[in-house]
């Protein structure tokens, strides 16, 4: 994808993820004591974890999964342990890294190639499912929708995302979190309507056959994202 908007922030958010918040994202991550507020929000991750996985079959044996924007790997370990072909990738070599560390040895009948990278890329290859748990939310809507269109193109069943919902009470935090060290921050959220997002995905001409599914919003203290789910044409069949 060649939007400059999108390639610029795709710089910033691996700065943060691979130098800036390393150590804070090593502990979130972990089973390690942290404060009030970051345990509302690895609460709140792992409450949305938990919906998106409930959203894949049971049974991934055979199936090739993307974890676009893997992170630690706590997603793509539960599904290789349903049977999947784990593709995970994120920007962040250094969180990929920590991944590969905290691999279990037994992953039951799946498999996880864990790299760092760009999550369009397309010699990834093709995918039944996609999962994209908190990546997008960086991006303005109409990058964010540019890359779901791009990845479906590459998919033969859902696409699982999550997006920072707009919403009064979200933009009054994020004002606050501006007051956050920079180490304890994201680079900027950028809250996105439904309505809209579903406007955009009708109109796109890779999507537009897509059919929405599934959608959940998690509320856990500063955490506050939204999960949708679409279905691709054939899925519908």
């Amino acid at each position: 994808m060649d939007s400059a908007t999108y390639t610029t922030r795709r710089g910033e958010i691996e700065h943060y993820f691979d130098r800036t918040a390393v150590a804070a994202w090593e502990r979130l991550t972990s089973d390690a004591p942290v404060g009030r507020i970051r345990a509302t929000v690895r609460a709140g991750r792992d409450q949305m974890r938990a919906t998106l996985l409930s959203w894949l079959p049971a049974d991934l044996r055979g199936q090739r999964l993307l974890d676009a924007g893997c992170g630690t790997g706590a997603l793509a370990i539960e599904a290789a342990r349903r049977g999947a072909e784990v593709v995970a990738i994120d920007l962040s070599p250094t969180l990929v890294g920590l991944a590969r560390d905290r691999l279990p040895a037994a992953l039951g009948p799946g498999a996880i190639d864990f790299r760092s990278g760009d999550m369009l890329d397309d010699a990834l290859g093709h995918f039944d499912h996609v999962v994209a748990m908190d990546s997008i939310i960086h991006y303005a809507t109409e990058d964010a929708v540019a890359a779901l269109s791009r990845l479906a193109r590459r998919t033969r069943g859902t696409i699982n995302f999550t997006f920072a919902p707009r919403t009064p009470l979200l933009a009054a935090m994020i004002s606050i979190g501006r007051l956050f060290p920079r180490g304890d921050r994201a680079p900027w959220l950028n809250p996105m309507a439904a309505d809209r997002l579903e406007r955009l995905r009708a109109q796109d001409a890779v999507l537009g056959a897509w059919r929405p599914g599934p959608t959940q919003r998690v509320s856990s203290g500063f955490y506050k994202s939204q999960a949708l789910q679409w279905q691709a044409p054939e899925r519908q069949a």
